[in-house]
């Protein structure tokens, strides 16, 4: 946020809306201007712990950044709780991260030959170090230019704050307006808390810095062809936000729709997995006229969970968090809809205790099609050893599941429910075809390379500088 007197208590408020975007740590910076040192104040756990009062009272001025944290690169541990703040010649910096660079370890290598010395084990620390390069005139569209992979960045300098969002345009990233102040979010959801007006999404590739003098644009990067993660759609965005001005929930309730129309069930009942499967099952219950129903409960109060019980409780991790009231199932036939299965183990617990509540039939659908591929732009899918539709057929996963049936979406009918042409996502996760090339052995081959590797901090660019120097 910038310009409002209020900013960090409305940041707060907009990292509340934005939780589900992470919930290891969180944390917010403020500034007042020139030459006034910056407020920081970071900690793990979910934003209601994160901040008190007094807490928000300590953070003045009239700008702020903010974070959730979703751990993809790094251990999950307070030094790499976000924004990072540094001081370096051009002054103050703060960076808030969502993505992952997937050419961190080259840069980080480089760097380091170089004389830098890392704080955190987190990709997001590199930018700080680029922006911090004495030998970096340009400033920051410069530093920017040699990041390669998923980002999305909200940057405070002490005159300014900047936005940027990578060229592919992995991850999304709003711009809104409060009271003449200019808000930017990873989700319009943020927006709506805080009655911002939503203005108009930052596009691919696009920077905006945002000042006394209002907000203007820069356009550093070769122009990519769009690659947006359709998880967004699928899982990870709120149902109240928009991206691309499409309405999350519409696209998942036509993606219910869709897999209804390619894998129809005989059924008593249809019960989503909540939340992220309620509008799916929607639509696939409207579809075929079949009676839809919260079987699942949730419990919205766990949080972090401190103590695992083991074996006290057998599946304790699946009940603590969904219930099921078993008079909605037993002795019907159930589709359950999820909006992905990744490892299984989760949705097998579901099937058994359907099973134990009495179901006559269980049929799995979901909402995305079968995820084979590792993630390496940001969402945190393991190795593909470790994801079930990688090692196992269709019908094998049925059988490890338990379900007398299951369906997955495919990637045309998944696309088609968004309603923008597939060329304007990344799918690698079902395709394994990524926009970026990677080296998922990267890290262990850094030394070898070494000699071999172009120098990636080179730069003879001469775009006007956003940082400028201190006198």
């Amino acid at each position: 946020m910038f310009g409002h007197p209020n900013a960090a208590t409305l940041t707060y408020y907009g990292l509340y809306a934005l939780q589900h975007r992470g919930q290891e740590s969180a944390g917010i910076v403020t500034a007042n201007g020139p030459n006034s040192p910056f407020k920081r104040h970071v900690a793990m756990g979910l934003v209601s712990q994160v901040f008190n009062s007094s807490d928000l009272e300590k953070l003045v001025g009239n700008r702020a950044v903010g974070h959730v944290r979703y751990s993809t690169s790094g251990s999950s541990n307070l030094v790499n709780a976000q924004p990072f703040v540094v001081n370096t010649a051009r002054g103050q910096i703060a960076v808030a991260h969502n993505g992952n660079l997937v050419n961190a370890p080259l840069l980080r290598e480089e760097l380091e030959e170089r004389g830098s010395i890392f704080q955190t084990t987190v990709d997001s620390e590199i930018i700080l170090h680029l922006l911090a390069q004495p030998s970096e005139p340009d400033g920051v569209l410069a530093a920017l230019r040699k990041i390669h992979g998923a980002f999305s960045l909200v940057m405070m300098s002490e005159r300014e704050i900047i936005g940027v969002r990578d060229p592919f345009g992995f991850r999304p990233l709003s711009i809104g307006k409060l009271d003449g102040a200019w808000v930017l979010s990873s989700e319009t959801c943020a927006f709506d808390l805080i009655h911002a007006e939503f203005v108009r999404d930052v596009e691919p590739g696009e920077v905006v810095i945002i000042d006394e003098n209002g907000i203007r644009s820069e356009w550093p990067f070769q122009q990519e062809q769009r690659a947006f993660c359709i998880f967004e759609y699928v899982y990870f965005a709120r149902p109240d936000s928009l991206i691309s001005n499409i309405n999350v929930a519409r696209v998942r309730t036509e993606m219910g729709r869709e897999l209804a129309r390619m894998h129809p069930a005989e059924a008593d009942v249809v019960i989503p997995v909540p939340d992220s499967g309620n509008y799916a099952a929607m639509g696939f219950a409207e579809e075929l006229g079949i009676p839809y129903s919260h079987a699942f409960v949730r419990n919205h109060y766990i949080g972090r969970t401190f103590l695992q019980p083991s074996q006290l409780i057998r599946d304790f991790n699946v009940r603590v968090k969904l219930n099921l009231i078993k008079e909605a199932v037993a002795g019907k036939r159930v589709v359950v809809v999820d909006d992905s299965i990744v490892r299984g183990t989760t949705a097998r617990a579901r099937v058994v205790n359907l099973r134990e509540a009495g179901a006559a039939e269980v049929h799995m659908r979901i909402s995305c099609p079968p995820h084979k591929h590792s993630c390496f732009y940001g969402i945190d899918f393991p190795d593909p050893e470790k994801l079930l539709a990688n090692q196992c057929s269709l019908d094998q996963i049925r059988e490890y599941l338990g379900a007398d049936s299951i369906g997955y979406l495919d990637v045309p009918a998944m696309v088609r429910a968004t309603g923008q042409p597939q060329n304007q996502f990344c799918l690698a996760c079902f395709t394994g075809k990524y926009p970026i090339p990677v080296d998922p052995n990267l890290d262990k081959h850094i030394m070898e390379r070494r000699s071999t590797r172009p120098n990636l901090l080179a730069s003879h660019d001469s775009s006007p500088s956003l940082f400028p120097r201190k006198p």
